[in-house]
């Protein structure tokens, strides 16, 4: 199940601006069932192969890119939020309309990332691994990125169960931001056991 994006996968520009318009209505409906709302502010954002190829679409379309080395440039920065067969990857962002209260907010949550959990039922929480390639908290003012990249790593027997049908929930536990979302709706938990080997 562990797919990545490699250039036979896609469209070349020419395709892609004639299939663009259907192909982003079927992205789009897909994705609504991989949004996961955390209370107000926080949403999760699960990423898999078609929400990649459509990034790496829509980026090769707005640069104008057709060269090889260029489209495997977007491939190598894409490929690693697809999810492996065992995980569920994501982008997790926190999301306030008013920019000085974003300001604001961000500085009371510092770390954030570090307290995003998902939990199959019967398990332990399994905490979200963010940000791999650089950190997004600042160590001097505490003030987080609203943006976070991240992965849940399940073990095969999590991942069993969840193919099984047990219930998923997700959530934060921030002191400055504490959200739970249990069990998830059916048609979320279905795409993401999708996921799943």
């Amino acid at each position: 199940m562990s797919q990545k994006l490699s250039r036979e996968n896609l469209m070349s520009l020419e395709q892609y601006a004639e299939a663009r318009k259907d192909f982003r209505a079927k992205v789009l409906e897909h994705k609504k069932h991989r949004k996961v709302h955390l209370g107000p502010h926080a949403t999760l954002y699960f990423e898999d192969l078609l929400t990649m190829q459509y990034q790496v679409q829509e980026m090769l379309r707005i640069e104008k890119v057709f060269e090889a080395a260029g489209i495997q440039e977007e491939l190598d920065a894409y490929n690693p939020l697809i999810p492996d067969g065992c995980n569920w990857k994501a982008t997790f962002m926190m999301e306030y309309p008013d920019v000085e209260q974003r300001k604001v907010e961000l500085t009371k949550l510092g770390g954030i990332e570090d307290k995003v959990w998902v939990q199959v039922e019967g398990f332990d929480k399994v905490y979200g691994i963010a940000n791999e390639d650089l950190d997004r908290t600042d160590e001097t003012t505490g003030k987080t990125s609203a943006v976070h990249f991240m992965r849940f790593e399940l073990t095969p027997e999590m991942a069993a169960a969840a193919k099984a049908g047990a219930a998923i929930g997700m959530g934060v536990e921030h002191p400055n931001y504490t959200e739970t979302l249990s069990p998830l709706p059916k048609e979320t938990r279905g795409s993401l056991v999708g996921d799943l080997d």
